[in-house]
């Protein structure tokens, strides 16, 4: 464990640890074994000087893609270990980059995102990361208890 790690405790939360294990699920060839948490989560940390080096417009490319289905996969694990109910992650995207993230619980639909310029997808920090899907999971949380017969079918 780097010392970055053992100092910040963001790194024991468990949407780290499923973010961690969902970019893990992502590497059929076996290139992060070894490597730290924060550096396989470090293309989800965007410095204004990394998002500086990325066309304002462009395409997203399939590693993009798959980060982006990784962080919303992430949420619906935390959903579903939250309320024991099936949470299903949908994420549709235009080939420029627009389209919309969608988290489904039975029949409920417990989160709705428009994803614009998906290739600039990012945080500034780790924790701008984490609080962004605090506020998708509680909102996901707080409807299903509205709704708890929908979300049971």
């Amino acid at each position: 464990m780097t010392e970055a790690i053992a100092a910040d405790p963001i790194y024991e939360t468990d949407f780290v640890k499923e973010m961690t294990r969902q970019m893990r699920a992502l590497d059929t060839y076996g290139t992060y074994q070894g490597w730290s948490i924060e550096k396989i989560l470090s293309p989800y940390v965007l410095t204004k000087e990394r998002k500086a080096q990325i066309p304002l417009i462009g395409d997203p490319d399939d590693e993009t893609i798959s980060r982006v289905k990784a962080f919303y996969n992430a949420i619906s694990v935390l959903v579903e270990k939250e309320c024991k109910l099936l949470a299903v992650p949908l994420v549709h995207l235009t080939h420029e980059g627009f389209g919309r993230a969608l988290i489904t619980v039975g029949k409920l639909v417990v989160a709705d995102r428009t994803l614009r310029d998906v290739h600039r997808f990012g945080f500034a920090s780790m924790s701008k990361m984490k609080d962004e899907a605090d506020k998708i999971l509680s909102v996901a949380i707080e409807r299903i208890g509205q709704y708890p017969a929908v979300a049971g079918l």
